[in-house]
């Protein structure tokens, strides 16, 4: 059962307001038709959360109780206000506030700024790696790349801990020492840092927080502004809010209750971050005259993948109401009451509103090179059998083990992307696309939009039936055909909307912003993805692999909020499958290498022929060696997010460091070779592994040979060809 399957039956006759609120279930129709006052919504994976705060914002400004302009929609991600903005325009409301908290704070300082502080606004800081490097040098510290970006992130959480230099070494028990620095030495530091920027002129995005609450809280006339624009808020993922964030939504409400927030503490992901669930599950203490919804009906999964993920949140519930009986029984006291926080700390019990599909499937192998290629093999299979490459995803806990399964799909002919990657944006053919669109706007404006962007991208190589070649051309193909479908799907929601006009002059507008918020269309493809990226997310077919311990949980998640939080993570990736699952682990880590790993504690129970383990707390399974620093960014230091980055050794943000004209030499170069091999071109080399060619520009085969994604068999067959693109010669030295 879909969630449009409540659109069904609507009459013509009706009313705008009430065509919005008979697509919804009940429980998302009572968040929407509730307009005013503080508004908790409970919502579970799958149960339609942006769906019904959207239709929320769009009754009320339609019923007239909101201005569109006095809307703020505040959430954590670019490509989530993107969308929510996308939804609002489509249920026919413009105007309305959609971004995320840095995002709206930035927007504030810079108007502000002039009045408030005088002079110009300084300088926003990308990175603070190289600040940092330098008040170390300053106190005459030894620092070396993984140092300053774990004193990057520990600076981070102290400042959205609200915490200042002489605060931070009050708050530091039961932390970790990062890098191997004392908690004073660090504290010395962060004030040296502070120190720095002030020199430099400059603030990082922290600041931008922290400034913007300063003004609210010392100039009374910036903050009735603020007040008078914005009456109505909604916070999205509340779950994952930082007491930094909580502060300025604090400000920016005064003394009014007009506030919605949705969040689910059962997809608290992020606390390593400083994000907390403790507002959430706090938020009827703060109000105490709210309502409260909960949204259960997940509408996104087979009711048995649904059940596996309430059989894992319900195994650690078991766990900790055991552990208490046992304290009580231990220390003679009567069971204590449990109050309204651990109530609602309890997970949501999800109902699935799907038809059955097939059973999750558990199996292990041998290495992680057999786990691999045996997913591959499953993936091949669902193809073949009509599920879409681009309806399948590959999540894993680390960055680092994508590299295995890039070369298995690879090696079976299956086209992947990795998350994180390349930006869809940024790929040549689309910005050739993009500018094409843009130019026919001009002229061309009226007309069935879908028709005339297939027009226009015919001349750049789309057409109605896919390439029978499966290398480059296929892949310019894909893109193009992923900005044709992309007309469609906006084109159709568009009409929808009574008396709104759709041209293409508004399609490039919406490619602009999709571009700006890094909101790509679906491209075919598998997804490749770390857990922590994939929130949000959702495909028919989902592999948990990896799933073993010291890796499910991660071996440093030492103490027993930290194992929570890896459980948590879990159920993250466990939702975000639709009909599909696969969970899977290996024994070792090599082929031939000694079967000393077991399959992740969280799977006792659930897994054929497993019973539950006796505590899911920290000393449940063996402890294991910590795992190695993950690699960072030579430019700027910062821990890198992407298997991608990791082969070019940049962040996506830094600007890359290579010779266009290289680039494309090798791009061209490698578009031959696949065609005349009859491949795809990632299959030759991926464009991550290109760039990092260009940019550590290797003078020998030992050196082409250390580059991620470079082989033994590729380096025998093409290493003599791409060092005389790079070099001009073929000195394999």
């Amino acid at each position: 059962m879909s969630q449009t399957d409540f659109a069904d039956g609507i009459g013509q006759d009706q009313s705008l307001e009430e065509r919005i609120l008979s697509g919804l279930d009940t429980e998302q129709r009572v968040v929407a038709s509730t307009l005013t006052g503080p508004l908790c919504v409970l919502a579970g994976a799958g149960t339609g959360k942006t769906r019904a705060i959207t239709h929320r914002i769009a009754y009320g400004v339609h019923a007239g109780v909101y201005k569109p302009q006095q809307v703020l929609a505040v959430t954590f991600t670019a490509r989530a206000a993107a969308e929510m903005r996308t939804r609002l325009r489509d249920l026919g409301v413009a105007g309305v506030q959609a971004r995320t908290f840095h995002a709206a704070a930035l927007r504030q300082l810079q108007f502000f700024w002039p009045q408030a502080i005088g002079g110009p606004l300084p300088g926003l800081l990308d990175h603070k790696a190289t600040l940092i490097a330098d008040a170390a040098r300053r106190l005459r510290l030894s620092t070396d790349r993984a140092a300053i970006r774990d004193l990057a992130s520990e600076i981070e959480w102290a400042k959205v801990s609200m915490l200042t230099p002489d605060t931070y070494l009050a708050k530091t028990a039961g932390r970790t020492e990062p890098a191997g620095f004392d908690f004073t030495t660090i504290a010395r530091l962060f004030q040296a840092y502070e120190d720095v920027k002030t020199d430099r002129n400059v603030i990082d995005f922290e600041d931008v927080l922290l400034i913007t609450i300063g003004i609210l809280q010392e100039d009374p006339r910036v903050a009735a502004t603020v007040r008078a624009q914005y009456r109505h808020f909604v916070v999205d993922e509340y779950q994952d809010v930082s007491p930094l964030q909580q502060r300025l939504l604090e400000l920016w409400l005064g003394d009014r209750q007009e506030l919605c927030v949705v969040g689910d503490s059962s997809q608290t992901i992020y606390s390593f971050t400083g994000a907390t669930s403790s507002h959430l599950l706090e938020f009827t203490r703060k109000f105490p005259d709210a309502d409260v919804v909960k949204l259960v009906r997940d509408y996104r999964s087979t009711p048995e993948v649904v059940k596996l993920a309430n059989d894992l949140l319900a195994a650690r519930t078991k766990e900790v109401d055991a552990a208490a009986a046992r304290r009580e029984v231990l220390g003679g006291v009567a069971p204590a009451k449990k109050s309204v926080r651990d109530s609602w700390a309890r997970p949501l019990e999800l109902i699935a509103q799907r038809e059955p599909g097939p059973p999750p499937s558990f199996e292990e192998f041998t290495d992680d090179e057999a786990e691999a290629a045996g997913t591959a093999r499953k993936i091949k299979a669902l193809v073949d059998g009509g599920v879409p490459a681009s309806q399948i995803a590959v999540l894993y806990r680390t960055n680092g083990q994508s590299e295995a399964y890039e070369q298995a799909l690879a090696a079976a002919g299956i086209g992947y992307q990795l998350r994180g990657g390349e930006r869809f944006f940024a790929r040549r053919e689309v910005r050739d696309a993009v500018l094409q669109l843009r130019a026919a706007s001009r002229t061309s404006n009226d007309g069935d939009v879908p028709q005339l962007v297939r027009d226009v991208l015919s001349s750049l190589g789309y057409s109605v039936k896919a390439p029978q070649s499966s290398g480059a051309v296929r892949e310019r193909w894909e893109s193009l055909a992923a900005l044709v479908a992309l007309a469609d799907e906006v084109s159709a929601a568009r009409v929808q909307v009574p008396g709104a006009t759709f041209t293409l002059a508004d399609f490039v507008s919406e490619l602009d912003e999709r571009a700006a918020a890094q909101h790509a269309p679906t491209v075919e493809g598998v997804t490749l993805a770390s857990l922590h990226s994939a929130k949000g997310l959702e495909w028919d077919a989902v592999f948990l692999v990896g799933l073993s311990e010291g890796l499910m949980p991660i071996s440093f998640a030492n103490t027993e909020e930290g194992v929570d939080e890896e459980r948590r993570l879990l159920y993250v990736g466990i939702t975000r499958a639709r009909k599909h699952l696969a969970l899977s682990w290996s024994t070792a880590r090599t082929p031939g290498g000694r079967a000393s790993r077991k399959p992740s504690r969280f799977l006792d129970g659930l897994r054929p022929n497993s019973t539950a383990a006796a505590s899911g707390g920290p000393g449940a399974r063996p402890k294991r060696r910590k795992a190695a620093a993950p690699a960072q960014c030579r430019s700027c230091g910062q821990m890198l997010g992407s298997g991608a980055e990791r082969k070019v050794g940049r962040c996506a943000e830094c600007p890359p460091t290579y010779d266009e004209a290289t680039f494309e030499t090798l791009r061209e170069w490698r578009l031959k070779v696949a065609t005349e091999s009859g491949v795809p071109a990632f299959v030759v080399f991926t464009d991550a592994t290109l760039v990092a060619i260009a940019e550590s520009k290797p003078a020998n085969t030992r050196q082409l040979s250390a580059v991620a994604g470079v082989g033994a068999s590729k380096l025998e067959r093409y290493g003599e060809a791409v060092l005389e693109i790079i070099n001009g010669s073929t000195d394999s030295s």
